[in-house]
């Protein structure tokens, strides 16, 4: 595990905080923010990735890298480390550390704040098909199909195995292994504005997209361009999560750390 120091700063003006120990489980630019202010506030902060991007974009506090070992050993991370407070900021798709968050908040005897920004709602005149998993989606793809698949490499295989369709693949790291011949690879990092994804999709020749209803303003804009254009949209829906105290917001996540 890696355990890298920033630097943090106090509060402007002088004024005196009830200081805390707050883990966040990162990795989106939410959690970012959400570390950025709680450290000016004057809260120590470790923010907590998976370390799947070889170059992320550090948050301000702590930051450390790699797995807890599954729930139980998150829950004894919280304990022995002595925080008070944990908020899982994760990807509304990682699954697996959603559920670790649960299992370990209950075993340090904390609330469990879960930051996730709000899906996409389908506009009108839009082209969407929602589908439950990677591999449905992959099946109702027409033969012929050109998809850009904008989900990550995780689930990318069911579409590959489509011999009779044609995909870029679209990511933010290369591919571990090399893509077979009818696929290729498009490198990129959002934020993502209209007319890039205008000249991505007519340049490629696309005639559908493929994405996860991720939410959020930095990869909307393939959404409206895609209307735009006639293009249909399948959507792989998110995956049902355990409840734990949910919010949209930075600002409505730190009210619900209470820190007064």
């Amino acid at each position: 595990l890696d355990l890298r120091s920033r630097h943090a700063t106090g509060v402007p003006g002088g004024g005196k905080v009830q200081h805390m120990r707050i883990l966040i489980l990162g990795g989106t630019e939410d959690a970012r923010l959400l570390a950025g202010q709680l450290v000016a506030m004057g809260h120590q902060v470790t923010s907590s990735l998976a370390g799947k991007t070889s170059e992320p974009l550090l948050p301000k506090g702590e930051v450390r890298i790699g797995g807890f070992g599954g729930g139980d050993g998150l829950g004894n991370y919280l304990v022995s480390n002595k925080f008070d407070r944990i908020v899982d900021a994760t990807h509304p798709y990682a699954t697996q550390i959603k559920l670790n968050a649960v299992r370990g908040a209950e075993i340090a005897g904390m609330r469990l704040v879960r930051l996730t920004r709000p899906p996409w709602t389908e506009p009108q005149y839009a082209f969407w098909k929602h589908f439950a998993n990677a591999e449905d989606a992959a099946a109702a793809l027409p033969p012929g199909a050109r998809a850009l698949l904008t989900i990550g490499h995780g689930l990318v295989a069911p579409f590959l195995a489509r011999n009779d369709c044609s995909f870029v693949v679209r990511s933010i790291e290369p591919p571990a292994k090399p893509l077979p011949a009818h696929a290729t690879s498009l490198i990129d990092r959002p934020p993502y504005y209209p007319g890039g994804e205008t000249a991505v999709l007519e340049s490629n020749a696309i005639t559908h997209l493929v994405t996860k209803n991720s939410g959020g303003a930095q990869t909307e804009a393939k959404l409206g361009v895609a209307t735009q254009l006639r293009l249909p949209v399948f959507i792989i829906d998110r995956p049902a999560l355990p409840p734990a105290h949910e919010v949209p917001t930075v600002g409505q996540a730190i009210a619900a750390l209470r820190l007064g």
